[in-house]
């Protein structure tokens, strides 16, 4: 079977599928767009879904693909798959078959069942480029903020610590709070079963590796796993869900498995990080190692002289 007919009826059945999403009730549009212009993923989908069916509103299949990408852009896994069975329809826009396949892995990689069992369909000719609106940068007015006057006292410190070192990282510090969160709960002598340590769970090879003597020093901590992310931003060029899997269960369980590994830890730890972040890519610094070939995305590339050393 080709990969062109298995498309067009996995867009058939998602469409027969979600008919059941929206009952018939008032929808308060203005709010929608509100939060949609912020960036608010569920509104995102939400509003794609009314302008893809004309409930409450014209329908608008150009406005809902938009919508429908903002939201995969951040990272939504049930977007990604949404825009893939787009693409593989070729509703309101070119047919790419190969696009298609690559965004339909991608929703697999972030833990989409729907997309896992399309997967083995549709494996050959997979593309390598995005979707130019998922490649761009986040207008400003929609960026997620970060301000440490908005964390509770007792994480305060913590979010100062990120606010002044995350940048000389070349590393995002609302990504780096979500992954502390995440991590420890910004308990700085927190240790896992596995022996991570300290505030960035830093097992003790990769401590050593990025040159942490004392993993429950605050400081030390947080500069070794800005370090890690930093060298994980680069060979995994900005794929968000691909670092957090390498930051979980290791670059090369990454590398082993050509994507999120099958663990179910791992993919609840990337589903739950992503969706705080809101964020697919992310800039890094190319020079520092020689990028992975299981990456499919392309974030923009942070120049050298942002680069810090340990």
């Amino acid at each position: 079977m080709q990969v062109r007919s298995i498309l067009q009826r996995v867009a058939l059945c998602f469409a027969i599928a979600s008919g059941h999403v929206l009952a018939q009730e008032a929808v308060d549009i203005p709010t929608l767009e509100a939060a949609a212009q912020r960036g608010d993923v569920p509104a995102l989908m939400r509003l794609a879904t009314l302008y893809e069916r004309g409930d409450s509103v014209e329908r608008d299949f150009e406005k809902s693909n938009a919508l429908w990408c903002k939201a995969a852009a951040r990272g939504n896994a049930d977007a990604m798959l949404k825009m893939g069975q787009i693409y593989g329809s070729g509703r309101d826009m070119l047919r790419n078959e190969g696009v298609a396949a690559l965004l339909i892995n991608k929703a697999a990689e972030l833990g989409n069942e729907r997309a896992k069992e399309i997967l083995p369909l549709i494996s050959r000719g997979v593309g390598s480029v995005m979707p130019a609106c998922m490649t761009e940068p986040v207008p400003a007015a929609a960026e997620a903020t970060f301000d440490p006057r908005s964390v509770p006292p007792v994480r305060r410190e913590v979010a100062q610590l990120v606010q002044q070192w995350a940048p000389k990282y070349s590393i995002d510090p609302a990504l780096v709070m979500a992954l502390i969160a995440t991590e420890s709960n910004f308990n700085s002598r927190a240790v896992s079963p596995k022996n991570a340590q300290g505030l960035m769970q830093l097992i003790p090879a990769t401590a050593e590796r990025f040159g942490v003597k004392k993993p429950f020093d605050v400081v030390e901590s947080l500069k070794g796993g800005l370090a890690y992310l930093r060298w994980l931003m680069a060979y995994f060029q900005g794929d968000v869900a691909l670092v957090l899997a390498a930051y979980n269960a290791g670059e090369q369980a990454v590398e082993r498995y050509r994507g999120i590994p099958p663990y179910r830890e791992t993919q609840d730890y990337v589903k739950h990080i992503t969706t705080i972040y809101g964020k697919a890519t992310h800039p890094y610094l190319a020079e520092l190692v020689a990028p992975s070939t299981v990456t499919f995305t392309s974030a923009p590339v942070r120049p050298a002289s942002s680069r810090v050393r340990m």
